[in-house]
């Protein structure tokens, strides 16, 4: 399981349409057994904090959807979601709505 510790909550990064920006949770640095894991034998977490969300996607008639999410929400994606993107040292991921899963909490 991830710890809940985040490095950042705000960013200058805004994302568009159906997309959302994604700060993942830290990887455990030791197993339940109480075996540290080094750095290469961690699996990245798939559990992140929504950090901000896009105006929705426009439909036809020209109105915008909703999002299920909403920014501070856990949230649980898919292991091959989203664009991995370095900003002011930090890494985030910008993926659709889509590719989340699950509000964890």
């Amino acid at each position: 399981m991830a710890t809940t510790k985040t490095k950042k909550t705000t960013v200058n990064i805004r994302p568009l349409g159906d997309r959302v920006l994604i700060q993942r949770v830290e990887a455990e640095e030791k197993t339940a057994g109480g075996i540290l894991l080094p750095e290469s034998a961690k699996e990245k977490p798939k559990e992140g904090i929504v950090i901000a969300i896009g105006d929705g996607k426009t439909l036809e008639s020209g109105d915008k959807t909703k999002f299920a999410v909403s920014k501070g929400d856990r949230v649980l994606f898919t292991s091959y979601a989203g664009t991995e993107v370095k900003h002011d040292g930090e890494t985030y991921l910008v993926m659709r709505e889509d590719d989340i899963l699950a509000i964890v909490g």
